[in-house]
């Protein structure tokens, strides 16, 4: 990567921020404004990985020279999307849904190049199985956590390791939100090199 190539984080994620900062490369952060509402019988992969893509090119269009990332995230429990519960007892539903169940987070990633305007995008799946929860169990978690912007309300990288009982997948970076195995695999074939 050319030295006047900026990367740039299309988020305005703090989670993906302090993954990204685990590269230790420099970058920037510009919170992409896009409408992230599924189309009509769009599959959840579907769903992330163009809302992956299109967060990365609204900001690549604004910022010539640059390698801009986009990220979305869906958890899929029994095929259905369950998004952000945004207050608790959408919350406590999800968790009492989840319960004894595995649930899928489904991370778009995209990488694409202001200039030559060349896309590299995929999904990477990372399931998570929940314990089983109890009530009491549920409420302190949702009370010390407050996980109401988390997808599926899990926050894997605090309390909500609590609740699971086991992880299946390659990169356990996605189920932060930023898959950064497949994101240095992006950046190489860009020319990005980060040792």
């Amino acid at each position: 990567m050319g030295a006047s190539r900026r990367l740039i984080l299309a988020s305005s994620s703090r989670f993906r921020k302090a993954l990204l900062e685990r590269l230790m490369i420099p970058f920037e952060v510009v919170a992409p404004m896009i409408d992230e509402t599924p189309r009509n019988a769009e599959t959840p992969a579907a769903l992330v990985q163009r809302l992956s893509v299109e967060k990365a090119r609204v900001v690549a269009d604004s910022h010539p020279g640059s390698l801009v990332i986009g990220s979305d995230q869906v958890a899929v429990h029994h095929g259905q999307i369950v998004g952000k519960p945004h207050d608790h007892s959408h919350a406590q539903a999800q968790l009492r849904a989840a319960s004894g169940a595995a649930v899928t987070l489904l991370t778009g990633l995209a990488l694409v190049d202001s200039d030559s305007g060349r896309i590299q995008s995929d999904v990477v799946p990372y399931t998570v199985k929940f314990r089983e929860l109890s009530e009491a169990l549920i409420n302190s978690y949702l009370r010390k956590e407050q996980p109401y912007q988390c997808s599926g309300s899990l926050r894997a990288d605090g309390l909500g390791v609590a609740l699971l009982e086991r992880f299946e997948g390659s990169d356990p970076n996605a189920l932060i939100g930023l898959p950064l195995i497949r994101l240095i695999d992006m950046l190489h074939t860009e020319g990005l090199e980060l040792l």
